[in-house]
């Protein structure tokens, strides 16, 4: 995610985005750069204009957003997709076992008041 940020700041600045500027300010962050992630994000943000895909996630609604509101966005890079799906299936494995322990309670205050 703090490359896709690293980006979005060099757009704010209006800095070209490259890999030495990407990588200056992801090391300016304290940042470990691994350098095919950041040739990767260049590349896929070549031909994506980037306030243009900012406007269009800002019109999205926040439950638009979680339901595939990205999909509406269309710029998307290969970085986020990846960030995306790792953050799907963390949150689907912390449900998993929210919903294990909310059995495991249910079955305690039934042993204790049974």
């Amino acid at each position: 995610m703090e490359y896709v940020y690293s980006a979005l700041i060099l757009n704010e600045s209006d800095a070209e985005i490259n890999e030495q500027n990407l990588t200056d300010v992801l090391e300016a962050a304290g940042v470990s750069v691994e350098q095919s992630r950041v040739k990767a994000l260049v590349a896929a943000l070549e031909d994506v204009d980037i306030d243009e895909a900012v406007d269009e996630a800002a019109a999205v609604p926040a439950g638009g957003a979680a339901t595939g509101g990205a999909a509406a966005g269309g710029a998307e890079t290969v970085e986020e997709d990846d960030d995306d799906e790792e953050v799907e299936e963390e949150e689907a494995e912390e449900e998993d076992d929210d919903d294990d322990d909310d059995d495991d309670a249910g079955e305690g205050l039934g042993e204790l008041f049974g």
